[in-house]
């Protein structure tokens, strides 16, 4: 077998293949006996049927059809190999010459990766994120939702306020029709809250015990979601809510600390850790927007494509499916035209295409490799944002095939870990923060999510694009 490559664009590629007729051999025996298989000639048995008399019977084109169909994927594969092209999704192959007992030949165009070129360090990137801060302010309001979970009410003979829990019937009306799952008693309701349905603040606010009150709402769920109706909702409790008093009492009721200036230094010592995370999380992914500034990545136009449409797809029927809402109420909570809305998913995908390409590219040049421990720890944590348990999503793995995906993850996350050691990062008040700290060390490798996320729909849409 002969083959050539011709680059039809960074990312496109057209091997011409010529194979003698002598290496179809095995391919024309399966051939034979498949057909045999399939066929009754009256005076042989089934199986036994000369490849003449098949020949003459049913034709030698039949029998060559049968042997090419087998033998293009192997030729093609070594052809691929020959060339050293890693190639993305499926050739389109078209016989050029079939001539009996001379020879085959056929072209086949299929996209590949682009080859990039990467900087030889990074230490040009420099990016500037929050500087972590807890103010006074951040700390009352921390204690201050705890003191709200420790909150007790007691009903009260008045008219309902702002902050109290109110006890409520409820009716809802679309056309003037009770819907079947328009009805519901003793839902409890901080007035304020904003958690059920609009305009009942102002409905209920000022009620007391067996009041009644009318209001228009777009209903968020259930057989009507997204369909405005007539809600009626009778109070039938008001209850105060009471806050236990900021003392040491109210300290080691809450937590195991015995005062309320211990439990005040826990909650400024939680909140650094979390904006200390939130900043590794943002020196990631501005890192990561820098690196894609530097690389110059050729996008193959079918792998877009494809990435679009699993996006959408994620999107319609996953995410928005469980919520209820359909892509058009969901432009429309957005404030969203269509057209914007496919601005930016073309514009995502192309981000995560990039960012597959770019950060696989440094995986393989500084030879990065994913251990045991390593795929353990990240299974753990995409079990723990699945709802599965580790047991139950890496049986799921395993069965899907997902593991070189996972693999891919954690090592795309140490590839960009690389990058944003040696980037400068400064916070907003000039001070350059060190990602060396083990508080931030461990932060940055929890969050892989910034590669996830501009990766996911690449790696789903390539997967497919290559079965």
């Amino acid at each position: 077998m002969k083959s050539a490559v011709e680059t039809l664009n960074p990312t496109r590629v057209r091997l011409t293949v010529e194979v003698p007729f002598e290496e179809l051999k095995d391919s024309l025996d399966a051939a034979y006996k498949k057909i045999n298989q399939q066929v009754s000639v009256k005076g042989f048995r089934k199986g036994k049927i000369p490849a003449r008399v098949i020949d003459q019977r049913f034709g030698r084109g039949a029998v060559l059809e049968e042997a090419v169909n087998d033998a293009l994927p192997k030729f093609y594969t070594e052809a691929v190999n020959e060339a050293e092209i890693d190639v993305l999704g499926q050739p389109e192959v078209d016989i050029t010459e079939l001539k009996d007992g001379e020879t085959l030949n056929f072209t086949a165009e299929v996209d590949i990766r682009p080859a990039l070129e990467l900087p030889e360090d990074f230490s040009s990137i420099e990016v500037e994120v929050d500087a972590v801060e807890v103010t006074e302010d951040d700390i009352d309001k921390s204690v201050e939702q705890l003191r709200e979970r420790f909150a007790s009410t007691s009903p009260v003979e008045r008219a309902s306020e702002d902050g109290d829990v109110v006890t409520v019937d409820l009716e809802a009306k679309v056309d003037g029709e009770v819907l079947e799952d328009g009805i519901a008693s003793g839902v409890s309701y901080t007035i304020g809250s904003g958690e059920l349905l609009d305009g009942i603040d102002d409905a209920v606010k000022g009620l007391e015990a067996g009041g009644e009150a009318t209001f228009t709402s777009e209903l968020k769920g259930g057989s009507a979601a997204g369909k405005e109706a007539e809600v009626s909702v009778k109070v039938t409790q008001v209850a105060a809510r009471e806050l236990p008093e900021l003392d040491d009492e109210f300290a080691q009721l809450a937590s195991e600390f015995d005062t309320l200036d211990e439990l005040k230094a826990d909650s400024r010592k939680r909140l650094e850790n979390m904006k200390q995370y939130d900043q590794a999380t943002q020196a990631q992914e501005r890192v990561l927007e820098k690196l894609l500034e530097l690389v110059e990545v050729p996008v193959p136009e079918k792998l877009l494509e494809d990435e679009v449409n699993t996006r959408k797809h994620n999107l319609e029927h996953h995410q928005l499916g469980q919520m209820g809402l359909d892509l058009a109420k969901y432009l429309e909570i957005q404030g969203k035209t269509e057209e914007e809305f496919e601005t930016e998913t073309r514009e995502a995908a192309v981000k995560g295409i990039k960012t597959q390409f770019v950060l696989d590219e440094l995986v393989k040049r500084e030879q990065l490799n994913v251990n045991q421990e390593e795929l353990t720890e990240h299974l753990m944590r995409r079990a723990a944002s699945s709802g599965m348990s580790p047991d139950q999503f890496a049986q799921a793995v395993v069965e899907g095939g997902q593991v070189p995906l996972l693999v891919g993850e954690v090592a795309r996350g140490k590839a960009l870990a690389l990058v944003v050691e040696a980037a400068t990062v400064k916070d907003t008040n000039g001070e350059v923060i060190d990602l060396d700290d083990e508080d931030e060390v461990e932060a940055a490798t929890e969050t892989v999510e910034a590669v996830e996320g501009a990766v996911e729909a690449s790696d789903s849409a390539e997967e497919k694009n290559e079965a």
